[in-house]
Order: structure tokens, then sequence, then C-alpha cells
């Protein structure tokens, strides 16, 4: 069994989050988990944001999804592939 996880870290998250959901809504069938963490309380909330997500579907797509990120400014992207 493998497992393709892809960890994105979004730089100005507020101005960038916006962009960033919309494409995860494109992809939406191929995220199977998906972990959003960024630092903040209610009266400061953190400009940086980490997203874990656990992906299914064909390698292309997966590949599609990477690269649609990867092109957002301030959003860079990190795939791993774990083979149990």
């Amino acid at each position: 069994m493998e497992k393709t996880i892809l960890v994105v870290v979004i730089d100005k998250r507020r101005a960038t989050a916006p962009e960033v959901q919309k494409t995860l809504t494109t992809f939406g069938c191929i995220i199977k988990t998906r972990l959003g963490i960024h630092d903040g309380v209610v009266d400061k909330c953190s400009d940086h944001g980490l997203l874990i997500l656990e992906l299914v579907g064909r390698k292309s797509e997966r590949r599609g999804l990477q690269k649609k990120l990867g092109l957002l400014p301030g959003v860079k992207t990190k795939s791993i592939d774990i083979s149990a």
C-alpha cells in the first residue's frame, strides 16, 4: 500500500487563502484527509499556514494539484510517497 502526502506551506495566508481554497475545491475528489494548521488566537491570527493533505487518485491528478498550488504566490509544496 502506498500513501501520498502533500505538505503545503502558505505565506501571507490571509491574502492567499481564497485561491488556495479554490484550488483545493477543484481537486476535492482526490483529497482523502486534510489538516490545516496556523498559529492564531482571537486577537492575533498568524499569516502563515500549513496544510497536510492525504491524496488518492491518479498520479497525474496528484501532480496537477501540487503544480497548481505551487504556482500561487507564497505557496510551497512537498510531496511525500510512503510505502507500507
